[in-house]
């Protein structure tokens, strides 16, 4: 069944980010994030008829959504794959929507974990095989990674450290973006080590913050207030749970779930004019880079060299400033699909790319074990 271009993004807003004030919960930034995605979209609580929602702060963040708001929807959907899980969700807006399970898809998220801590947001997955070393989790899992990349193809440091240096270069033209202080590649090799080969300048923010985007028929969003931002095409894959069970340390399931939306889409990586990585470490923008296929595999050092994906460069890549330097609430991958909505429709402000008509938007959850791709047009790109 093709359904491309049938469902499209029609609202989209962060809640406030950062640290939050005391006593604020997760609820009150799903709810502040949710009444700004519908006043973005010329909708309200009551058209709402979809509910899809994720957090590590609650086993039923869909059922305590819904009562926060006051609502109680046709269709709801708590998939909860990690930071993933949104472009999860969108996917399963998609079919929810074109099969009339719904006519109004609400997608939330939110966090505290910087004013509760991670420790106190997010309950610790147990790993058998893992746990008797003892590892730094997450930030140990992905370092094997980094690590295992540098050791098989050469990728160096100072590479990983462009990937760093770029983000905050867009951060710095984004208002909202928690650190905007000018940072080099010196800046970020001689940070405090967290993590061999990581320092805390490779591993992303922790603040607070929430986040909405709001989806419905293209028939429906011909009237809403904003510009539709069409959704071309979406692909899941889960690849493992525990990163002593991945195939390949230096390969995601991105591979197949970018594989799928491109098909689904029918674009290719030619027609992407902006990408929104997951970036909870420099490691994972390159492995993304390679595994979606903008460069081939053990080349993503090379590739991220002297500015490429810094603004000014060839392949805007992360222009919020990522979860490295904009905001990284626990479960990023939402302010992703944010991002790429407001590059689509051009409302970006500084940090804008010219002629944006198609951006692709991925999430990666758990120790690089899910991977999830949403690519979004706007109706040239239908």
């Amino acid at each position: 069944m093709d359904l491309k271009g049938k469902v499209c993004v029609v609202g989209a807003a962060e809640s406030d980010l950062g640290k939050v004030a005391e006593n604020t919960s997760h609820l009150d930034l799903i709810g502040q994030a949710a009444i700004r995605a519908l006043d973005d979209a010329g909708l309200t609580l009551q058209d709402v008829d979809g509910v899809f929602a994720a957090t590590s702060q609650s086993r039923m963040v869909g059922l305590g959504t819904c009562e926060y708001l006051g609502i109680k929807p046709n269709f709801i959907d708590s998939t909860q794959i990690g930071g993933s899980s949104f472009m999860s969700h969108v996917s399963h807006a998609v079919a929810a929507i074109t099969t009339g399970k719904c006519k109004v898809a609400l997608i939330v998220y939110g966090s505290t974990q910087r004013s509760m801590s991670r420790a106190a947001t997010s309950q610790r997955e147990l790993a058998w095989y893992e746990d008797p070393f003892k590892p730094m989790m997450p930030p140990s899992a992905y370092a094997m990674s980094a690590a295992r990349h540098m050791h098989e193809f050469g990728t160096t440091r100072e590479q990983l450290a462009e990937i760093a240096v770029a983000a905050r270069k867009w951060a710095m033209m984004n208002p909202v973006a928690y650190n905007r202080d000018p940072l080099t590649i010196d800046d970020v090799l001689n940070a405090p080590m967290i993590s061999y080969p990581f320092t805390i300048r490779d591993c992303c923010l922790v603040t607070d913050g929430g986040g909405a985007i709001v989806l419905t028929s293209a028939d429906r969003a011909k009237d809403l207030k904003q510009p539709p931002v069409f959704v071309l095409g979406t692909g899941e894959q889960i690849g493992h749970a525990n990163i002593s069970s991945m195939d390949d340390m230096t390969t995601t399931a991105a591979v197949e779930s970018g594989k799928k939306a491109f098909e689904a889409a029918g674009v290719s990586k030619g027609d992407i004019d902006v990408l929104a990585l997951y970036d909870a470490f420099t490691i994972t923008t390159l492995l993304f880079l390679e595994d979606l296929g903008f460069c081939k595999k053990g080349e993503g050092g090379s590739f991220v060299e002297n500015g490429r994906i810094a603004p000014g460069g060839d392949l805007p890549v992360n222009t919020s400033g990522g979860g490295l330097s904009y905001c990284h609430p626990g479960m990023y991958g939402l302010f992703l699909l944010i991002e790429a909505t407001r590059q689509v429709r051009g409302q970006c402000g500084e940090r804008q790319v010219k002629d944006v008509d198609v951006a692709l938007a991925h999430g990666n959850g758990g120790v690089l074990s899910s991977q999830c791709t949403v690519i979004l047009g706007n109706s040239s790109a239908v």
